[in-house]
């Protein structure tokens, strides 16, 4: 009984630190943008720039927000364009639905933006959103301006989690995901963050704002569950689309950095082969973080698309 009751005491005690960490953290990252509701899911989202201008979506990879685009954000507003940028299903202030494929994703982006008076954008997809910007492609073919995938992954061969990694498979199992991601995620979880993003931005160097801010929000359990389906999720989808890929007739801008350390450029040649009137560019000295790093490169990109 002892060991029993000393057990639950300390589940409780984690617990407790667990909220502490995640309350603050949402004290010194709060929501910055703005919140709209579609089809019973609460979306968050950053805009800039005039309603009547072509619309952009910047859709983020797998760890922070949409806030990862704010300086590119700026730069398309001061062009003319009206720029958005989604936090994800499930990731910074979005609301998350039960069933979140990255088809239905873009349904709920699709969504927001015809409620906001946005037609035809150009989007744009960094990392696991290059999945989630072909998706829309594919599904709304007559509602796109334009695509731009930016290191994007975007077919399961080759992808680093494969069919999960121990993380993930433990993060969404039932009932022990959440014991764990509300107990012990505040305890490993910023050793953890840091060897994901040293990876993430090798071989540059990591902004230390970026690593305060994913520390404090990707470490929140539906946050980090959310990032976890993701991954779990990634490799059936791609499976699903990547055979439709060929079919994609919006304009189609592929963009991806030489040292790039994942298999990202082998997904953007592919992906440049399959799709005929496709763009593919490849930039010298830049790897996997483009927006944090390089938004004048995001925003050539999307000058591209005509």
């Amino acid at each position: 009984m002892y060991w029993i009751a000393a057990g639950g005491t300390l589940i409780l005690l984690l617990a407790a630190y667990n909220y502490f960490v995640v309350k603050q953290a949402e004290r010194r990252y709060p929501p910055g943008g703005t919140f709209i509701t579609v089809d019973g899911v609460r979306l968050h989202y950053y805009s800039a720039g005039e309603d009547d201008a072509q619309p952009v979506v910047f859709l983020h990879g797998g760890v922070l927000t949409g806030n990862d685009f704010r300086q590119v954000m700026e730069m398309a507003s001061e062009k003319g364009y009206r720029a958005f940028a989604f936090d994800r299903p499930g990731y910074g202030y979005s609301e998350r639905p039960r069933a979140a494929t990255p088809e239905e994703q873009a349904r709920l982006i699709r969504n927001a933006l015809e409620k906001l008076g946005a037609k035809r954008p150009i989007v744009v997809g960094h990392s696991m959103s290059g999945l989630l910007a072909l998706a829309y492609a594919l599904q709304y073919p007559d509602e796109i301006a334009g695509v731009v995938t930016l290191g994007g992954a975007m077919y399961a061969e080759g992808y680093p989690a494969g069919k999960g990694d121990a993380i993930s498979i433990a993060a969404t199992a039932p009932m022990v995901g959440p014991v764990l991601l509300h107990t012990m995620l505040a305890v490993i979880g910023p050793a953890l963050s840091d060897l994901m993003i040293k990876a993430s931005f090798a071989p540059e160097a990591v902004p230390p704002q970026y690593r305060s801010e994913a520390k404090a929000l990707w470490l929140r359990p539906r946050h980090f569950r959310a990032n976890r389906e993701d991954v779990m999720n990634f490799v059936p989808a791609a499976m699903r689309l990547s055979g439709q890929y060929k079919g994609i007739s919006a304009p189609l801008i592929i963009a991806v950095g030489e040292d790039d350390p994942f298999e990202t450029r082998e997904h953007s040649y592919r992906l440049h082969q399959e799709v005929g009137h496709s763009q593919l560019l490849v930039w010298q000295g830049v790897a996997h973080m483009i927006p944090q790093l390089h938004p004048g490169l995001v925003w050539e990109a999307v000058q591209k698309v005509q």
